[in-house]
């Protein structure tokens, strides 16, 4: 919902537009019956300026806005979040890598890339146990299993993992292996899984729903924060794009907003953000320079046999020059 401020009556509205304008707000008049203008509203795609800020300025009155929707969520501003002994993700912390195969195909593959991804400095092991697929004929991950496997390699190799939950019926046992949750896009609002996954106290990461805007975003992260979640971390992966060249959007002006100003822990999963390798390590470049705290991306050790998201798989030696340009 928009700010309104109100006027003085001795305001001269057009100069506290100049005002507003010089400080980046853009606003539109409200005007009375008698055809004068008595309050202007604040547009969301503003910059942000502080309630005091605004009373300052010559001629406004009042400044009226809706309370927050997510004051759990507004109480994490600034605070980074604690994924295991040796990781931090969020302000004030280096970039994290999290990175591992789409789906967990074996044993085998997983220890594999776990060692190349400790061994490119990596924080957190990815992998999928279970994978919503578009087609039902499509591989769905190894169940159960494979969250065993992915939870002994990241101990072997001394990294944190994270792994997808996508069943309320899940959500437990998931909570028992992981380090991080992730929900996926998908799952952004099904409030049923939030509520069963936020039960678990878990730290979570929750993934931008493909139409989400932010304001649902954000409240989807409440729900999981009501529900008793210990933290969560916010993952941008492409929205909705318009042109088949580049899979998603992904949107870094989100990733900005969310670092800058709300100042909360935000990564971002280049993968699947354009749907292709080749874009990868300049898009998680971009992510890192907008204020992203890390990236999630997809490696597979022989990514042309991957069963699942091969095309914008990272062979593992591309991991070693990741963040290379963005380490303390």
């Amino acid at each position: 919902m928009a700010t309104v401020v109100t006027l003085t009556s001795d305001a001269d509205a057009r100069l506290v537009t100049q005002h507003l304008q010089s400080l980046g707000v853009w606003s539109s008049a409200l005007k009375n019956n008698a055809g004068s203008v008595t309050a202007l509203t604040l547009s969301a795609h503003s910059a942000s300026i502080s309630f005091d800020a605004l009373k300052r300025i010559p001629g406004i009155a009042e400044v009226l806005a809706a309370p927050s929707g997510h004051p759990r969520l507004d109480e994490r501003r600034g605070k980074a979040v604690q994924i295991n002994d040796t990781t931090k993700i969020g302000p004030g912390q280096p970039p994290t890598l999290m990175a591992g195969p789409c789906s967990a195909e074996s044993a085998e593959l997983v220890d594999a890339v776990a060692a190349e991804v400790a061994a490119a400095g990596g924080h957190l092991l990815r992998g999928g146990a279970f994978k919503p697929r578009t087609s039902p004929y499509a591989f769905a991950g190894a169940g159960q299993k494979a969250l065993t496997w992915l939870r002994d390699a990241a101990d072997r190799y001394g990294l944190g993992l994270v792994t997808e939950c996508m069943s309320e019926a899940d959500a437990g046992r998931v909570s028992e292996v992981a380090d991080l949750i992730q929900i996926g896009s998908r799952n952004m609002q099904n409030f049923s899984l939030l509520r069963a996954i936020g039960a678990t106290g878990a730290a979570v990461m929750l993934k931008r729903g493909r139409s989400a805007t932010l304001s649902e975003w954000r409240l989807a992260a409440e729900h999981l924060l009501a529900a008793g979640a210990r933290d969560v971390v916010f993952c941008e992966r492409g929205i909705q794009g318009v042109d088949g060249e580049t899979r998603n959007t992904l949107d870094l002006g989100a990733v900005a907003l969310l670092s800058h100003i709300d100042q909360l822990p935000i990564v971002v999963d280049p993968s699947h953000g354009a749907g292709r390798r080749d874009l990868v390590q300049a898009l998680s470049r971009a992510a890192l320079a907008a204020g992203a705290h890390g990236v999630l991306v997809e490696t597979h050790i022989s990514p042309g046999e991957a069963r699942s998201d091969g095309p914008q798989a990272l062979p593992v030696n591309e991991l070693y020059t990741l963040l290379r340009d963005h380490r303390n």
